[in-house]
């Protein structure tokens, strides 16, 4: 089930939220100020920036460019019709919707945004060549043949895949996935990588890439 932010929502956008809890999406809101930890804490996997009034421009610019926001989140704006000539494309959103907007085409959007990002299919599955990864329960498939993980080894497969072709040092894969206040070492990951390759891939398919001297990404041909 995504989760969608939505950051200084005002009056115009309960319609939307209500729309996008009735297509099964769970909504939350948030301030400017509480984005990046709303953000680091529940992972959203689209945020919704109300850009009605007055905008802090370069407030959303520099957030969602910092180093800091997760990888894999989707922006989309919500402006209004009037705002179009003057909408600045460059602030970085992967997205916009023009307010009013339908129900049918918010939920839209906001599925296009995920699938584009994290190429997640709106049945919260994620397909790779022959591996299929079941989001909502947990399930890895190779070839429609059920893979068995340990927690740890689906949970890094799970953060690679929906951030593919990023490269990840092994210190951002233990802080993403063991957590900040876990305190093994990069050792750890390399373990874990090596029997996630034994169970989902063979000489005809690779999945996880190794970058030398840096780390590794997800990658597939």
């Amino acid at each position: 089930m995504h989760r969608i932010l939505i950051v200084d929502a005002s009056e115009e956008m309960r319609p939307l939220a209500a729309a996008l809890d009735e297509a099964g999406f769970v909504t939350s809101h948030a301030p400017m100020d509480r984005v990046l930890d709303e953000s680091q804490t529940n992972a959203p996997a689209v945020i919704l920036f109300s850009l009605f009034g007055r905008p802090d421009t370069p407030s959303i610019r520099n957030l969602l460019r910092s180093p800091q926001m997760p990888h894999g989140i989707a922006s989309i704006a919500v402006i209004r019709s009037d705002q179009l000539a003057t909408f600045d494309f460059s602030i970085g959103f992967d997205d916009f919707v023009v307010y009013p907007a339908l129900s049918d085409e918010i939920s839209a959007r906001v599925r296009r945004a995920i699938w584009m990002k994290s190429g997640v299919e709106s049945d919260n599955t994620l397909q790779a060549g022959e591996l299929r990864i079941d989001l909502g329960n947990y399930k890895v498939f190779i070839g429609g043949k059920p893979i068995d993980l340990t927690y740890k080894e689906y949970e890094l497969l799970r953060f690679m895949a929906t951030n593919r072709d990023k490269v990840f040092t092994r210190e951002a894969l233990l802080n993403r996935v063991w957590g900040y206040d876990f305190y093994g070492g990069a050792r750890t990951v390399d373990v874990h990588v090596r029997r996630l390759r034994s169970k989902i891939e063979d000489r005809g398919q690779t999945f996880i890439e190794t970058v030398r001297n840096v780390g590794y990404r997800f990658h597939l041909e």
